[in-house]
């Protein structure tokens, strides 16, 4: 079907008069913008269906969403054909998320499911603890994560709390596939649906509190904390999360406190990037704080800077922050003799290395999987009863603790931060330190990202097209270090370059490739499931013989990931 005859079917009566006219619009000018809107469906991928509000089958609208959820519904009455089926709703600050969770809402209901909806925005972590604690049969969150304003989201949780893997998310979409406009089911049944109070918050909260800080506080009277939401949810839960586990100097970025799906102090609400943290690390200059915490719009990730050796405020990547985390954990179970032997810590196949090597220091197994957390829920839920979950991360500043929490969660790893940092000083040292002795423990491991954005279709034409030609012609060295392993994700093998074996890969097939060179580098190129980009993750790696050491071995690495992303720029 072509890009102008999807687009001539919204201009049925099942689309009301508004939605109409403005495809219409769009037919009349015939324009790109008519081709990104309706050139293909919105469709899941690591992180759930995210895209541009506005009309077009490839856009965030009253339809897509309805379709998506008449879909779910579908699939969750033919699983579930015996008992009252139950979900739970959720949103961010986003513009529209409140219109949005009203249609979910009303299609669910009227298909006979009973629903809860927050009576504000609230964190994902808190969707995904309230999956289970609320014993629904699955969840939904409305967020875009960090996208641009524009964007807005659509994340599906299972029963578990983890967000939806094979079979159940393969076969949602292919019920969705199903669903024309005339089916789905806009009529709600107000009976159906439930606003919760702040009771599940609280819950969720004490949980927060018990698994990210200690009865040790140490510190925690003298500890100086800047904190920012950049305009997000976690303005709602972690400065009382902070306050009830006993910190007593959190300062908030006033400019940033406020919510708004604009927001409206960033180019980008991403504490991946340094610029969204600027004004949280001048305040942190004016008050001397120890540590700066930020969270994206939807209070999953969060970004980290802390001092280092000369006192400088400086923002950690994700895997460093993961490590820091990883290495307490690990440490603590250690020194109370605690470890079972059927611990293990999840990681993801473009994230550091180095949790692999943590890993086998404490004698534990690390299990990799595919980009996402949901991949790591999916680990947790196959071990229940076999195997104790400790933590897990991503290179995307994501964390979890424990597994009340299926999804990375930014209000218990804040705790957990402050909690690390204000015992560090207690003690005379500083957090910073701590990751340089976990990397004494392991080797000096340094990563960097190269995002390359190519919008709508002829940009994700483009992106396909660099992908077949590095399996075609793949690279033969980086920075003249020869590759010596290419593993490719998408047919599932690995092959050693020198000898040409050839082993199989044990994980669902992903639009992955991954070089490893003789050097110990390791390049990733992945198309991303949720952005019209392509990521290039760069890690190095180099033994750390003293801790003195570290920050001359730390600038060789980073002249190494100049190179390597020198030679793809």
């Amino acid at each position: 079907m072509t890009t102008t005859e999807r687009a001539k079917l919204w201009l049925g009566d099942a689309y009301d008069e508004e939605t109409r006219d403005e495809v219409q619009r769009l037919l009349n000018e015939n324009s790109t913008e008519l081709e990104d809107a309706f050139y293909r469906n919105l469709e899941f991928g690591t992180g759930g269906m995210r895209g541009i509000m506005g009309i077009g089958t490839n856009r965030l609208n009253k339809y897509t969403l309805g379709a998506a959820t008449q879909g779910l519904a579908n699939y969750l009455k033919s699983f579930h054909q015996e008992k009252e089926l139950k979900v739970v709703i959720a949103h961010d600050v986003r513009n529209n998320s409140r219109k949005f969770i009203q249609i979910v809402a009303d299609v669910l209901s009227a298909n006979g499911i009973r629903v809860f909806i927050f009576d504000n925005f609230r964190p994902t972590p808190e969707l995904s603890f309230a999956v289970r604690y609320l014993g629904c049969d699955a969840g939904i969150v409305l967020t875009a994560s960090h996208n641009p304003p524009e964007y807005n989201g659509y994340k599906v949780y299972w029963n578990d709390g983890a967000q939806i893997v094979p079979p159940h998310d393969l076969a949602i979409i292919e019920q969705v596939g199903k669903v024309r406009a005339e089916d789905i089911k806009f009529d709600g049944n107000p009976d159906l649906i439930e606003i919760l109070d702040n009771h599940v918050d609280d819950v969720f909260l004490e949980h927060c509190v018990k698994f990210g800080s200690r009865e040790d506080k140490s510190g925690y009277d003298q500890l100086k904390i800047v904190f920012t939401p950049i305009h997000g949810t976690a303005i709602a839960s972690i400065p009382e999360a902070l306050e009830r586990a006993g910190f007593e100097h959190i300062h908030l970025v006033e400019e940033q406190i406020k919510p708004s799906g604009n927001f409206p102090t960033v180019k980008s609400p991403n504490p991946e990037e340094p610029a969204a943290l600027a004004m949280a690390l001048d305040l942190a200059e004016k008050i001397n704080a120890d540590i700066v915490i930020g969270t994206d719009p939807d209070a999953d990730r969060l970004g980290v800077a802390v001092r280092d050796l000369d006192g400088k405020m400086i923002l950690l990547n994700g895997n460093q922050t993961n490590t820091i985390f990883t290495d307490f954990l690990l440490n603590e179970l250690k020194e109370k003799n605690a470890f079972t032997g059927n611990e293990f810590i999840g990681s993801t196949i473009v994230t550091s290395d180095i949790f692999i090597d943590l890993a086998k220091y404490y004698n534990i197994e690390c299990k990799l999987g595919l980009t996402g957390f949901k991949w790591i829920g999916k680990m947790i839920r196959e071990a229940e009863g076999k195997q104790k979950f400790i933590c897990g991360g991503e290179e995307s500043f994501g964390f979890m603790i424990d597994d009340f929490v299926r999804d990375k969660d930014s209000v218990t790893s804040t705790l957990l931060a402050c909690h690390i940092a204000a015992n560090a000083k207690a003690q005379g040292g500083s957090i910073y330190q701590n990751l340089i002795e976990a990397f004494a423990k392991t080797k000096v491991y340094q990563e960097d990202l190269l995002s390359i954005t190519k919008p709508g279709k002829s940009g994700a034409e483009e992106i396909a097209a660099m992908m077949s030609n590095w399996r075609k012609n793949p690279p033969t060295s980086f920075n003249d270090s020869p590759v010596c392993k290419l593993d490719d994700y998408l047919t599932l093998e690995s092959k050693e370059i020198q000898t040409g074996n050839v082993s199989p890969i044990d994980l669902p097939a992903s639009n992955v490739l991954i070089f490893y060179t003789e050097d110990g580098s390791k390049i990733a190129a992945r198309p991303s499931g949720t952005e019209p980009k392509i990521k290039f993750y760069f890690s190095v790696n180099a033994p750390l013989d003293h801790v003195n050491d570290y920050e001359s071995v730390k600038q060789q690495l980073l002249k190494r990931i100049e190179n390597l992303k020198a030679e793809l720029s």
